[in-house]
């Protein structure tokens, strides 16, 4: 289901907490809430729609990928850039890296580990930093 997009700095700014099993249903709201943002967001993490939980979802290519619990194990030629955000207004530089290596649970809750690249990477590490409540 859609949720709406929170634009709290408090919320925002919190830690979130691990997922569960119990926490699945995020999978659906998250992609949901992308596709209807289609136009202007590439990514979202679950607090953008309200919930304090280490869930994110990115489009790589045209599948939404969602990770649960997600850790940066590793990263490697850092960049500046600008990014934008729909919890926050306008664009704010940031240093982002341009491959990263990731573990999480996929919405099977199966342990994964992947290696992003480019842009892939970039959308990553901006909702990796919602999750830890910083905002660019």
């Amino acid at each position: 289901m859609e949720k709406k997009i929170v634009q709290d700095t408090l919320f925002l700014s919190q830690v979130s907490k691990a997922a569960s099993q119990e926490d699945l249903y995020l999978a659906r709201d998250l992609q949901d809430t992308l596709l209807e943002n289609r136009e202007t967001c590439v990514g979202l993490a679950a607090n953008m729609i309200g919930v304090q939980k280490r869930v994110i979802v990115f489009n790589l290519g045209l599948v939404p990928v969602v990770m649960f619990n997600l850790v940066l194990l590793s990263f490697d030629e850092p960049y500046e850039t600008e990014e934008g955000c729909l919890s926050l207004t306008g664009v704010r530089p940031t240093t982002r890296y341009e491959t990263i290596t990731v573990s999480c649970r996929d919405s099977k809750w199966q342990k994964q580990t992947m290696t992003l690249k480019g842009f892939p990477a970039q959308i990553c590490q901006h909702e990796l930093d919602h999750l830890e409540g910083r905002m660019i």
